[in-house]
Formats: structure tokens, C-alpha cells, sequence
């Protein structure tokens, strides 16, 4: 039987990309997924109004499946909102695919193939395995994410080209078996979801893709960034130590 996949997609007041990104999906690999879940968090703007319309005139419109958080949730916590529909509609893999148009709608197939090669239990696209620099991503962000990632594999014994890619695919399987509703409601989610997935021993995969920081790219501002960087160091440290809160 043919696995079910599950396209997860979080917005935040993403009115200028998200009609764009879902367009943008290959329709050659429609076939192989049976829903498309976006997770709205409190967008102030018509992101809403313009998924509704296209819902309503496209022919993705019957897999598109709304949800509109009631209150600000966080990063993290749509994560957990999607992760959880998920886990009860019995879907056997979990794309995460941003709004903004940062990663690549088009890598989808490579990252669905990966994950059923290795029988894997999480696969994310790096960038920083390709040339991140062509896509715009700043010198700044770049060594922070080098340095990070650096602490992490020493930390975690792993050999990871970067732990912050914001594009993964889940083995509903290994969700369903990991603690991931204790984690942050905060950026740096992405992060303890990876240690959780090491520390439980699951087969993690990555696939090389091309970066795009444009003008409409929702990254983290310099403050949430720095605070960013100090929770890492502290989820790194309480790792070392063998004590960590959500697991």
C-alpha cells in the first residue's frame, strides 16, 4: 500500500508568497500526497483569505486542509499543532515546508526518496552542504550556523552538515515514539526535535539543496537570533550533562 504523506506548512502573515509556494509544488509528485495541512499562527494580514481562495478555485483545493491557531503558539508550536494532526490522521510521513519561500517546494521528491532509501526516521535539506552563499544568506548567519552546528556534532557525535534547516520530512513512526510536545513553542524547537531524534537513536538523512533569502524570507530577527544562539548553547550543554527537560 502506498505510503500517505502529509504536507505540513506554517504561515505567518505570508499573504505575498504562500499562494506561490503551494503553486510551486511539483504537480508531478501530486499523486503521492494525500493532504496539505497549513497551520495558520495569528497572521494579522490576508494570508487566510488568499489560501481560502485558492482552496476554493484550485484543483489542490480538496487536499487543503486549514488551521487557524486561536492564540500566538510560536515557531514551535504550530510545529507541534501539525506533528499532532499528523500522528492522530495516521499519516506515515510528515513534510515541514516553510511559507515564506526560503526552501525549495520543488525538493520535495528528493526528500520523500531519501527517507524511504535509508528507511530513515528524519530527513532535512541543507543548504549549507550546497552554496549558501548564491543564495543570498549573509556571512554573519552563515558562521553562526557553522559554529553552531560544530558544538552540536561534537556534543551529539554526529556528523551533520547543519542542525537549522527548516526543511525536514518525519517518519510519523519516530514522532509517534519521541517526546516532541514537551519541546519549546519557540524557534529553537528545530534544534531539540534533532537532539531528541539522536538521543533516541534515530536514523537521521540529509539531502543537499539550494538556499533563497529574499526580501520576503521570514527568518528570525537579530534579537530572537542571539536568544536563539544562547538556547542552543544551553540545549548543548544540558545534553552533555544528560539532562534535558523534554525527553
Amino acid at each position: 500500500m502506498k505510503p500517505r504523506l502529509l504536507i505540513y506548512i506554517p504561515t505567518r502573515n505570508s499573504s505575498n508568497t504562500i499562494i506561490s509556494v503551494l503553486k510551486r509544488i511539483p504537480k508531478n509528485f501530486m499523486s503521492y500526497i494525500d493532504k496539505i495541512l497549513i497551520v495558520d499562527n495569528c497572521s494579522i494580514d490576508d494570508t487566510i483569505k488568499k489560501i481560502r481562495e485558492y482552496k476554493n478555485t484550485s484543483k489542490l483545493g480538496k487536499r487543503i486542509a486549514i488551521i487557524k491557531n486561536k492564540k500566538d503558539r510560536g515557531y514551535g508550536g504550530s510545529q507541534k499543532v501539525g506533528y499532532r494532526y499528523g500522528i492522530d490522521n495516521k499519516y506515515d510521513y510528515v513534510v515541514m515546508l516553510h511559507s515564506d519561500g526560503q526552501y525549495p517546494p520543488e525538493y520535495i521528491p528528493p526528500l520523500y526518496k531519501k527517507i524511504q532509501t535509508i528507511n530513515g526516521d528524519l530527513v532535512f535539506g541543507s543548504r549549507i552542504a550546497g552554496e549558501p552563499f548564491k543564495g543570498k544568506m549573509s556571512v554573519v548567519r552563515y558562521g553562526g550556523n557553522r559554529v553552531l552546528t560544530l558544538l552540536e556534532n561534537i556534543a551529539l557525535g554526529t556528523k551533520l552538515s547543519e542542525f537549522h534547516s527548516g526543511f525536514r520530512i518525519f517518519n510519523v513512526r519516530s514522532l509517534k515514539a519521541i517526546p516532541f510536545e514537551r519541546c519549546t513553542n519557540n524557534y529553537y524547537f528545530d534544534s531539540q526535535i534533532m537532539f531528541l531524534h539522536v538521543r533516541n537513536k534515530r536514523k537521521i538523512g540529509e539531502i543537499v539543496i539550494p538556499t533563497n533569502y529574499g526580501k520576503e524570507s521570514q527568518s528570525p530577527s537579530w534579537i530572537e537570533l542571539i536568544s536563539y544562539s544562547l538556547n542552543i548553547l544551553k540545549e548543548i550543554l544540558l545534553y552533555i550533562l544528560r539532562f534535558s527537560p523534554y525527553s
